[in-house]
């Protein structure tokens, strides 16, 4: 039976190389001393995995050996990323680390248990990280609000989070930062996101501008179901001065339809200077962007059967100066 770490079939191997040569022109390099590559990428239903390189239409689930290997080509190229859609068997997400660590034991994780319930989907929130480029700073937590909170408009907001956000702390690039990732419930409507969307945005002003808080580099990453710019939910999102970097305005999230469709995944911080919340000390480059991988792992796939193979989002990342 092949094994992730095996060499894989030479159509596949050409496959992954071709995918290695678009990483490296569309996503800056890592350099010492030099940048921070941050992403997040909601892997659909990244749980199982079969133990072929290409799976037939019998297998169940569709990831395959093919499609891992393209995922941890794509993870490597950063420092740290936050992953969305974890579910309790994490049987694709040990073989991505094994992988991921095949030369060196230098790959590291963290991942909240399941969301119960059925809106919580057997979902997990995990961060991946190189430890030659950042190391956990202490803080992990997940973030609840309390029922007296009365910043959030009464009834939008009356349980807790479908899937819980999670926040840790990581330094790198000589500076301690909290990344706080979450999956938003998507619901019936839009209107069903508003509350969580809200929540989460008054959560963070809250913690960043606290004078006891952990630490003031805030940003917000991961699935947050928001329709498109300037919607209500991209309205609720950012009410509390969160901000979007410009280059990641016009970058598409999915591999369906066009970058107008969907502006779900987000990448935020604070920034306004007449705030009372402390800005990002970590500095931007302005390189910000997301990677399209369709066309160059199993290119004779629909979009829709690629979707169980890789993703239906595309991964989305942001560059900081060290």
């Amino acid at each position: 039976m092949p094994n992730i770490l095996d060499a894989p079939p030479a159509a596949i191997a050409a496959q992954l190389a071709d995918l290695s040569s678009a990483l490296d022109v569309a996503i800056p390099a890592r350099q010492l001393d030099r940048n921070l590559m941050v992403a997040t990428w909601n892997l659909r239903a990244f749980g199982g995995l079969t133990d072929r390189w290409v799976a037939t239409g019998d297998d169940s689930p569709k990831r395959d050996l093919a499609g891992l290997r393209a995922i941890g080509e794509i993870v490597a190229r950063f420092d740290v990323i936050a992953l969305q859609e974890v579910r309790g068997n994490l049987r694709a997400l040990r073989h991505l680390l094994a992988w991921l660590n095949r030369d060196a034991d230098t790959w590291g994780m963290l991942l909240t248990d399941v969301t119960r319930g059925s809106s919580g989907n057997n979902e997990r929130m995990a961060f991946l990280y190189d430890t030659r480029r950042v190391k956990p700073s202490g803080l992990a937590c997940e973030l609840v609000i309390p029922p007296e909170r009365d910043d959030i408009e009464e009834g939008a907001f009356g349980r807790q989070f479908a899937r819980t956000p999670y926040a840790c702390s990581f330094l790198g690039a000589g500076d301690t930062f909290i990344l706080v990732t979450a999956h938003v419930l998507y619901g019936q409507s839009p209107t069903d996101r508003v509350g969580e969307l809200q929540a989460l945005a008054s959560w963070l002003a809250d913690w960043a501008s606290h004078v006891n808080a952990y630490h003031h580099n805030l940003i917000a990453l991961g699935d947050f179901n928001i329709d498109r710019r300037h919607d209500p939910l991209y309205q609720a999102f950012t009410s509390t001065g969160l901000t979007v970097p410009d280059a990641l305005h016009e970058v598409p999230r999915t591999i369906f339809g066009s970058h107008l469709d969907s502006y779900y995944d987000q990448i935020a911080w604070f920034t306004d200077p007449t705030s009372r919340i402390p800005n990002l000390s970590l500095i931007p480059t302005g390189a910000a962007g997301s990677f399209d991988f369709v066309g160059h792992v199993h290119p004779t796939l629909t979009r829709q059967q690629l979707s169980w193979r890789l993703s239906d989002h595309l991964p989305l990342w942001v560059e900081f100066a060290h």
